[in-house]
C-alpha cells in the first residue's frame, strides 16, 4: 500500500509518496512554473543547422527548443530510412510545426521537443503517428503480454501507435478501449487548436503535478490520498471519478493543527535523505555530491565492524548502500551519468550481489535507467534518464555567502 501525501501552498504544491511508510519520491510544482513536460506547443522554426543535424524552435518561452533530427522522423523504426537525410530537407526557416516537450529546459539549455507525439492515459499511451503496439516490459507473464498485444490491434486505428502501459496488466478490454477513447479526443482538440492558432502558442497542457501522480503510480482502490487542501482534495476526487469510475477509495482532507508532512514523518525524512551524507543503518554512509552533468556517490564503513571478516563487513554494508541509493536516485530524480564508489570487494560474486541489489530497487523506478557495469578504477557507472529539473534544486536558493557553490534548502516546512 502507498500514501500519498500532498501539501499546498497559494503559489506551491509538493507531494510526497510513500512505501511502507518510506520516502520513495517527492515532487514540487510553482504554479507560476507549470512542467513543461508532456505539453504541445504550435512552434516557429527560427534555426536549422545542417552541422548538428538539428533545429531550434521558438514555442513563446525565454530560450528556444531543440529539435534533434530524430525526433523529426517517423516515430516507427521500420518506417525510417536507412541513413537520416539532412535536417534542411525536412525543416526550413520559419516553418510552423507541432511539437511536444520531451524534456525540461536544465541549466543553459532549452526545453527539448519532438514530433514523436505521445498522450498518457491511466493504462495506454497513445502515439498518433507511431503505428505500432508495444506492452510495457514490466509486464512479465507472456500470455498477459500476448492477450494485451491483441488487444491493442483490435483496438487502434490504422497508422496508430499505442503502448500498453504496466498497470494495465488483468484490466478489462472496455476499460483500456475507454482509456484509449478520451486520448484519442484529446489528440482530436490538439489538432484543431493548431489548425486556427499562430505560432508560437499552448496547445494542450499536461497534467497538475497532483494528478500525474494519481494517474502514472496511484491505486485508486488501495491507496491512501491525503491533501491539506480542500480545493485541491474535491479536484483530485473529480479526476479520480473520470479515471477510476467510483471504483476508489475516498480522499482524506487533512485538518490537523500540526503541519501535515510533520504529521505524517515526511518532514524527519526529507531533511535525512536530502543531505549531503545520509547514514545507513549499519552506521555506514553514503555521500552524494550532484552537479549539473554527473552526480557522485561515495560508500563509507563509518562505524560498522559486525561481519566476521573485511570482506563479509565490505559486502553487508554496500548490499545495504546499494538498496539505499536506489531508492534516493528515485527521490532525489537523479539523471545522467550516475558514479557510486563503493568499498573495494575483493570476490566477484559479492560485486555482482551488489549490481543486483541496486537494480532490483530501481527496477521499481518509472523512469528509465541503465546499470552500465564497473569501471576499470572499480567503480560502478550507472545512467538515468533526465526529463525534469531536480527536485532538490526546484526547493533551493542560491547562497548569498557563496554564490552558488552551496545551497540553502527550501524542502518540506518553510
Amino acid at each position: 500500500m502507498k500514501q500519498m501525501i500532498v501539501h499546498c501552498e497559494p503559489k506551491l504544491t509538493q507531494m510526497a509518496l510513500l512505501e511502507e511508510g518510506k520516502l520513495v519520491e517527492f515532487a514540487a510544482e510553482r504554479s507560476q512554473n507549470h512542467s513543461l513536460v508532456g505539453s504541445f506547443y504550435k512552434g516557429r522554426v527560427v534555426n536549422v543547422l545542417p552541422g548538428m543535424q538539428a533545429a531550434f524552435v521558438d514555442i513563446g518561452h525565454k530560450k528556444n527548443a531543440f529539435l534533434y533530427v530524430d525526433d523529426v522522423l517517423h516515430p516507427n523504426l521500420e518506417k525510417q530510412p536507412k541513413e537520416k537525410p539532412p535536417i534542411e530537407t525536412l525543416l526550413r526557416v520559419g516553418q510552423e510545426i507541432v511539437v511536444q516537450v520531451m524534456k525540461e529546459p536544465l541549466g543553459s539549455k532549452g526545453p527539448r521537443v519532438t514530433t514523436h507525439y505521445s498522450l498518457p492515459g491511466r493504462w495506454v499511451v497513445l502515439m498518433p503517428n507511431a503505428d505500432y503496439v508495444a506492452v510495457s516490459k514490466k509486464v512479465s507473464k507472456e500470455h498477459e503480454r500476448s492477450r494485451l498485444k491483441m488487444l491493442g490491434e483490435e483496438i487502434r486505428l490504422e497508422g496508430e501507435g499505442i503502448i500498453m502501459r504496466t498497470v494495465s496488466e488483468e484490466e478489462h478490454p472496455d476499460a483500456i478501449a475507454g482509456d484509449l477513447a478520451l486520448l484519442r479526443e484529446q489528440w482530436g482538440a490538439i489538432r484543431e487548436r493548431a489548425e486556427t492558432c499562430s505560432a508560437p502558442a499552448l496547445l494542450h497542457r499536461d497534467l497538475s503535478i497532483v494528478q500525474r501522480f494519481i494517474r502514472d503510480v496511484f491505486d485508486p482502490q488501495h491507496d491512501l490520498l491525503q491533501i491539506d487542501s480542500a480545493k485541491e482534495a474535491r479536484e483530485a476526487e473529480i479526476f479520480l471519478e473520470e479515471i477510476a469510475h467510483g471504483s476508489h477509495l475516498p480522499v482524506n482532507v487533512y485538518q490537523g493543527q500540526e503541519h501535515i508532512f510533520k504529521a505524517f514523518g515526511i518532514q524527519e525524512q526529507i531533511e535525512r535523505d536530502f543531505s549531503r551524507k545520509v547514514m545507513l543503518e549499519s552506521g555506514g554512509s553514503i555521500v552524494w555530491d550532484q552537479t549539473e552533468a554527473l552526480t557522485v556517490v561515495d560508500v563509507n564503513t563509518g562505524k560498522y565492524t559486525g561481519g566476521e571478516s573485511l570482506e563479509d563487513t565490505v559486502t553487508r554494508i554496500n548490499l545495504q548502500a546499494a538498496k539505499e541509493i536506489a531508492r534516493l536516485i528515485r527521490l532525489r530524480d537523479a539523471g545522467g551519468i550516475i558514479i557510486v564508489d563503493f568499498i573495494d570487494m575483493e570476490q566477484e560474486k559479492h560485486r555482482q550481489e551488489v549490481v543486483d541489489m541496486l537494480e532490483a530497487g530501481m527496477s521499481k523506478d518509472r523512469t528509465k535507467s541503465h546499470v552500465v557495469g564497473w569501471t576499470r578504477l572499480g567503480l560502478l557507472e550507472l545512467t538515468r534518464k533526465k526529463v525534469r529539473d531536480d527536485t532538490a534544486m526546484l526547493q533551493a536558493k542560491t547562497c548569498d555567502h557563496c554564490d552558488g557553490t552551496g545551497r540553502i534548502s527550501l524542502l518540506g516546512i518553510h
